[in-house]
């Protein structure tokens, strides 16, 4: 997620209503250029808690659902209406980033829906954290990151499921940092994973989620101009990095490609998955797209919808991106 808006520095957060990680900061804009790079207003819901009831349309026939949601903190997301969406959306998948548990939940709620489920916790206490949680067992689960030298800053951030068809890989990727500080440990997580991805695509296809912390185009963040190589997520080492895994460079002629599902069904919008809680950035539309579905291109077309849930806002500064997929995994 972003550094905080407007502001140039901002400390990570162990609080139940802010990121740990520092999200990419929302650069102020010169008065003559503002009213040009200035977002829409939102036109969303700006509660601060979820609706007990929530109806999503049915899912498609033959399909599985898969969910992301970086729910900035678990314990806080629940008192705000998380289990409302769950309740709703009712993935067969769902994966859960920057959870800042400290041990596994005891939830009974989630154990009875979810009853295969996997839980990266970060060393640091109510920091990071990954789970993915799911209907189907699984044939195998890791949270490393091969070849990564610091295991440390890989716990709570990685979790991989294979299955018989394919494998299903959590992030909460590696933040660039305010005044891009940790942009270094940035570039190190995306050798490795990159690295990991492929060998993992070779095998068999992937399903990669979560929050990957990269805003990839300038239709992926509200102001793109001034955030430009200054705000981590949206430098050119994270967005060519991100691309490479895409398309990859002549470098590597037998990778295949990967394919951003949601910006492939829709080429032309602006629609974003984090609004900072400062400066009334959701009433304001100030948002980055930084949740995502990348699945192997062979499998892409296997996709029968991909939608930001725009309106499950207030239980998390993010809002969840729920995925159809046909067939079994």
């Amino acid at each position: 997620m972003p550094p905080k808006a407007g502001s140039s520095k901002r400390k990570a957060s162990e609080s139940s209503n802010e990121s740990d990680d520092e999200k990419p900061t929302i650069k102020k804009t010169k008065p003559a250029k503002k009213a040009k790079l200035a977002a829409p207003v939102n036109t969303q819901p700006t509660n601060k808690v979820l609706p007990v009831k929530i109806v999503f349309p049915e899912r498609t026939p033959g399909t599985l659902r898969l969910a992301t949601w970086n729910v900035c903190g678990l314990a806080s997301s629940q008192k705000k209406g998380f289990k409302y969406y769950v309740e709703a959306e009712d993935p067969d998948i769902l994966v859960l980033t920057e959870t800042k548990v400290n041990d596994v939940p005891v939830d009974l709620g989630l154990n009875a829906r979810f009853p295969h489920s996997c839980w990266s916790i970060s060393a640091k206490k109510t920091y990071s954290g990954t789970a993915i949680l799911s209907k189907h067992k699984p044939l195998s689960v890791t949270t490393t990151l091969p070849g990564h030298p610091d295991p440390s800053h890989v716990k709570g951030r990685i979790v991989t499921l294979e299955f018989e068809n394919c494998f299903v890989v959590g992030t909460y990727t590696v933040n660039a940092g305010t005044d891009l500080k940790t942009l270094d440990a940035k570039k190190e997580w995306n050798t490795h994973f990159e690295a990991y991805i492929r060998e993992l695509d070779a095998r068999k296809p992937v399903i990669w989620t979560g929050d990957l912390n990269v805003a990839p185009t300038e239709l992926d963040l509200a102001n793109p101009k001034p955030n430009w190589n200054k705000t981590a997520g949206y430098t050119e080492a994270e967005t060519t990095a991100f691309k490479n895994i895409l398309d990859p460079p002549a470098t590597a002629p037998d990778a295949n490609k990967f394919v951003d599902v949601w910006r492939r069904l829709h080429p032309t919008e602006r629609q974003y998955t984090y609004f900072s809680y400062r400066f009334n950035c959701r009433l304001k539309g100030i948002g980055w797209r930084l949740d995502m579905f990348v699945l192997s291109e062979r499998i892409a077309d296997r996709v029968k919808m991909c939608e930001i849930r725009s309106e499950i806002y207030g239980a998390s500064d993010h809002c969840p991106l729920v995925m159809e997929f046909e067939g079994l995994l």
